[in-house]
């Protein structure tokens, strides 16, 4: 088990902002989860112990939006996120922690541009095939590593201004199946570790709570004002990953 005492209270918040962003609400912030834990412990840990618990918050929450999702961009998405997926495995092994923290960093300083510079942006795109396998296979790349497949995701989908409901239950059923599609490689490439399975055994009860925040808070918080909030801590922790990766 992690003996670092910043090590619990860190996975403890990382956990619930994913939950929250997964029911709902933070748009696709769950991109926080490993730069947060990356503070305290090596990035490849910090994914192998969230995968586990990705995958309960994403049966958690496919059930609510069963019934909420655009066909044609899951049809374009995941062949292409697959492909991306099985290129990053292979890369995996020669990538330093360091690699990591820098990739890590710059995504997350990446993804808050974005945020501002979309709500600039009001122009509606239509599902297409050339963005679609694009971004789907940035994505799988991106999830593999660092479960940060969101960004990609959200950068395809939301100039298509889909119905909220239809919008989250893409992402859903999308990062649901992309998730067990990881497990294969992780475990081929030892990630799932005796110790890294404890701890996200141990961690496995905060998934529920996480996904209950969520959907409370999605009518009772101010959203712009979490958002706010949130990316810019996104922001500082992309700072401090980027200026970590480089000295490493």
């Amino acid at each position: 088990m992690i003996q670092t005492t910043l090590f619990y209270p860190i996975a403890i918040l990382a956990i619930l902002i994913v939950g929250i962003s997964k029911s709902g609400f933070g748009g696709g912030l769950g991109v926080l989860a490993v730069p947060l834990m990356s503070l305290v412990i090596p990035p490849p840990q910090a994914a192998a112990i969230l995968l586990p618990l990705l995958i309960l918050m994403d049966w958690f929450t496919v059930w609510h939006y069963r019934k909420s999702w655009d066909r044609r961009n899951l049809i374009i998405l995941l062949p292409a996120a697959i492909v991306g997926i099985f290129l990053a495995s292979l890369f995996f092994r020669y990538l330093t922690d360091a690699h990591i923290r820098i990739l890590v960093g710059v995504l997350a300083i990446l993804f808050v541009a974005i945020y501002f510079l979309k709500r600039q942006n009001t122009r509606s795109h239509a599902a297409d095939i050339p963005r679609g396998l694009l971004w789907g296979s940035i994505a799988g790349f991106t999830s593999f590593g660092v479960h940060a497949g969101g960004p990609p995701v959200n950068i395809y989908l939301l100039p298509q201004q889909l119905n909220k409901s239809i919008f989250v239950g893409t992402t859903v059923l999308f990062f649901t199946i992309i998730n067990l599609v990881k497990v294969v490689p992780y475990a081929l490439l030892g990630q799932f570790s005796t110790g890294n399975l404890l701890i996200s055994l141990f961690l496995a009860p905060l998934t529920p709570l996480g996904v209950l925040l969520g959907v409370k808070l999605h009518h009772r918080v101010n959203e712009k004002l979490f958002y706010n909030l949130c990316y810019l801590f996104l922001f500082i922790t992309g700072i401090k990953l980027l200026i970590d990766g480089i000295r490493g």
